[in-house]
């Protein structure tokens, strides 16, 4: 990634504190050259994400698709999710999207934006709102 994106990553991430912890689990991305199976390769990603989980997890999977928030609402469910135990796996895929292996092992969908997000910048805004989603559980001015 370039530095750009591993620098703003880094900057929502550490401003969490031991309430949201925030762990980046990367998979390489299979080879995309002009004749690519790209089925192939996003079943093969999957495998390799649904592998890196913990049994435990709570899996959500970040799907154009998925469920729509408001910050005040992404800001609840973050609080239920801190407050359940359970620690939370967010899914992104490849440039092909989640396999629908992951996207069946998910206990629930979740959508950034209608846009189609370049997946650099992805990383920095699922940071960023969770950082955000947290601050205004804490009171802390940041959202405004």
């Amino acid at each position: 990634m370039p530095k750009w994106v591993n620098e703003g990553f880094n900057e929502y991430q550490k401003r969490l504190n031991q309430d949201v912890q925030l762990e980046l689990v990367e998979i390489p991305a299979g080879k995309r050259g002009k004749n690519a199976d790209l089925q192939r390769i996003t079943e093969k990603e999957g495998q390799q994400i649904l592998h890196s989980l913990h049994p435990q997890e709570h899996i959500i999977a970040l799907d154009v698709e998925g469920k729509r928030f408001t910050t005040e609402k992404l800001s609840n469910r973050l609080n239920e999710l801190m407050h359940s135990g359970q620690q939370v796996a967010l899914l992104v895929g490849g440039p092909e999207g989640l396999s629908n292996a992951c996207r069946n092992k998910a206990q629930e969908k979740w959508s950034l934006s209608d846009l189609t997000l370049p997946h650099p910048l992805v990383r920095i805004v699922i940071a960023e709102q969770l950082y955000r989603s947290w601050s205004l559980l804490k009171g802390h001015p940041y959202h405004r």
